[in-house]
């Protein structure tokens, strides 16, 4: 009984760490995301004085269009 509750315990901890391994990814590819996105609308605002907002307005003009097509309505 005790070798049986070892080996789960081990493979417990084995998918503990994939868990939190993958965690980890997904937070790092996030943070590097946002930066990215960040430092472009900063370069949109400074080189070409276009803000947030017109950004925001063209990327919601694009989800609708990409919705209406998709699904009709």
């Amino acid at each position: 009984m005790m070798g049986g509750e070892l080996i789960l315990l081990l493979v417990a901890l084995i998918v503990a760490a994939l868990v939190f391994t993958a965690l980890i990814n997904l937070v790092k590819t996030t943070v590097k995301t946002a930066i990215l996105v960040a430092l472009v609308i900063l370069a949109l605002q400074l080189l070409f004085g276009i803000g947030f907002q017109e950004v925001w307005n063209q990327v919601l003009q694009i989800v609708q269009a990409v919705w209406q097509f998709l699904f009709g309505s």
